[in-house]
């Protein structure tokens, strides 16, 4: 099945986009966890149409209910890569999903690694995109730091480059949610909390709170979950700092991949994302109408 839009993400923006493409009967699928900040929100007294506060948990579970009823397929999977070729590849740790356009709106990361060396040596040994730098680590000694899925999906984006690949987990236990036994064969598995990154003119070795080190080339930075952020540089889509460059319709700099939320920074706000993914949805349909007019009339 080719879906018209892929959501990625469950917040206020993609839930938002929702309801317009489905109610303009593109086929719509929204993926994402719960993990939306909004669910940390106990009151929301500042969003218009309601009388009493509501809960940002209760908000969300509305809006996921609102466009399920209209027709959305809901998929709540991790999501670990975005591709395109002709159309576009979503990759989660279930499946894959193939779609005709896509709305990163996963929001901004929250959790920040305070890990000594790590800001000093970024590009210069410390990467957050193995599509756009494994290459430059060709037959050398690499890491991906993480301990989720996507710390294991960017360590097989690396097996092309290398053979040397370690996962450390910074002192965390490893979920996976493959088989664990296939994972420690073909990857080195370091569950050591990581005391510092070290190098002068480029990342030379990791060290460990144990007081032991090792040498290293390179090390990818995979932590927790991937963001929109995650995905958009690893298809060459603009970004600065966290946040993903759009135009005034939502828009980045590749045609059919969209963007809305805290992911492109801005103002924080429940009305702000709504309001985002609304105007997404909006040229998401015409994108999609545009491509099947030219495909009916071949």
């Amino acid at each position: 099945m080719i879906y018209d839009v892929i959501i990625v993400g469950k917040g206020p923006a993609g839930l938002s986009a929702a309801l317009y493409t489905v109610r303009a009967n593109l086929k719509t699928l929204v993926i994402g966890k719960n993990s939306s900040e909004l669910l940390k929100a106990h009151k929301i007294e500042n969003y218009f149409g309601f009388t009493e506060a509501i809960s940002g948990s209760e908000l969300l579970k509305a809006g996921e209910l609102q466009a399920k009823r209209l027709g959305a397929d809901i998929a709540e999977e991790e999501v670990l890569g975005v591709n395109q070729s002709e159309d576009f590849e979503v990759i989660t740790t279930e499946k894959s999903y193939t779609g005709k356009t896509v709305l990163l709106a996963t929001g901004q990361p929250q959790k920040k690694l305070n890990l000594e060396g790590l800001k000093e040596l970024e590009g210069i040994g410390v990467s957050y995109c193995t599509t756009c730098d494994g290459f430059f680590y060709r037959n050398l000694k690499v890491g991906v730091l993480g301990h989720k899925d996507f710390a294991a999906h960017e360590a097989e984006e690396l097996k092309p480059f290398t053979s040397n690949i370690t996962i450390y987990t910074n002192g965390r236990e490893l979920e996976y949610s493959g088989d664990y036994s296939s994972l420690h064969e073909k990857f080195n598995i370091v569950d050591k909390t990581i005391l510092k990154l070290e190098g002068k003119d480029y990342l030379e070795r990791i060290h460990f709170s144990d007081g032991t080190a090792e040498n290293l080339d390179g090390i990818f930075i995979a932590n927790d979950s991937a963001s929109s952020a995650d995905f958009a540089r690893k298809l060459g889509v603009i970004t600065e700092g966290a946040s993903i460059t759009v135009d005034k319709d939502q828009k980045t700099n590749i045609t059919g991949l969209f963007a809305a939320g805290d992911c492109t920074g801005g103002f924080k706000q429940v009305s702000t994302a709504v309001g985002q993914g609304a105007m997404a949805a909006r040229k998401i349909i015409e994108l999609v109408r545009e491509k099947n007019a030219r495909t009916e009339a071949k």
